[in-house]
């Protein structure tokens, strides 16, 4: 029986260089997540964000199997779904039944390398809900560089891939190249899959992806507004489920998503209360 013992060392925990690692990550993520969070609502692709996650596990039971790090099977199969989803999926009706034929055979696979491998066994836990205390300092790196990637492309970006996200049919007839918008899109949503399943991993992404920007889109109806608010909800999900978790013994992904799944309900219950 596990008994949930205050700590009263905690603010050595927090001090310690793997939890120093972690909220650095979590910087990383929160940004990448709550840009992409709310252009993932507005394509209505919420469904695709959830399943690129669990498109990216048979690259990360295959890369441990080959003896390669699960980040660069999960990016390489996150980035190769996104791409195929985008491309059989023009339009959002399009892009579910495309996005549940990948999510579905991509399952099956990531389970059939798992039991190639009892090593490849042994990660799904981690890989499932993730574990953000043993985040490197090279992947620290990776995830700055990834960040500082995604913002220079959304600044190339913005206005056709905005314009696209809030009226594709407009857009398309003003002549917004609305099917590279879509590939642009989920292949950057596929970097954010790829850096944030460390946090919580693949079954839990949809509340760091997306659960902060529905959040935001209560509160504000400004999209530069609405980015910024669902970025400092996931990171102040990430960083008070990191503090939690060191006070207490429970799993940080399990307090970040609790945290990050509050707000939402606090939101949506404001919102009833003011109509």
């Amino acid at each position: 029986m596990i008994r949930f013992a205050f700590d009263p060392a905690w603010t050595e925990t927090i001090s310690a260089p793997f939890m120093v690692n972690a909220f650095a990550a979590g910087v990383c993520i929160a940004l990448a997540a709550g840009v992409m969070g709310y252009f993932t609502i507005a394509r209505h692709s919420t469904f695709a964000a959830h399943a690129l996650a669990h498109i990216g596990l048979p690259g990360a039971t295959g890369a441990v199997l080959l003896g390669l790090p699960v980040s660069a099977g999960l990016g390489a199969f996150a980035l190769g779904g996104a791409l195929v989803i985008g491309a059989l999926g023009k339009r959002a009706s399009q892009r579910e039944i495309a996005t549940g034929t990948v999510l579905a055979f991509a399952t099956g696979m990531g389970l059939f390398f798992a039991r190639l491998s009892s090593q490849a066994s042994a990660q799904m836990q981690s890989i499932l809900f993730g574990s953000i205390i043993t985040i490197t300092d090279g992947q620290i790196r990776g995830f700055m560089v990834f960040d500082a990637v995604l913002l220079a492309v959304l600044a190339v970006v913005y206005r056709p891939l905005l314009f696209s996200s809030l009226d594709e049919q407009v857009a398309r007839a003003k002549g917004v190249p609305v099917g590279a918008m879509n590939l642009v899109f989920m292949a950057m949503m596929a970097g954010v899959i790829t850096i944030a399943v460390p946090a919580v991993g693949t079954l839990l992404i949809f509340a760091l992806v997306i659960t902060p920007a529905a959040t935001a889109n209560i509160v504000t109806a400004s999209p530069f507004a609405a980015m910024a608010t669902a970025t400092l909800i996931c990171l102040a999900s990430i960083w008070g489920g990191l503090v939690l978790a060191a006070m207490f013994p429970v799993p940080p992904s399990f307090v970040i998503v609790t945290i990050s799944t509050l707000f939402w309900a606090v939101a949506k219950a404001i919102e009833a209360l003011r109509r």
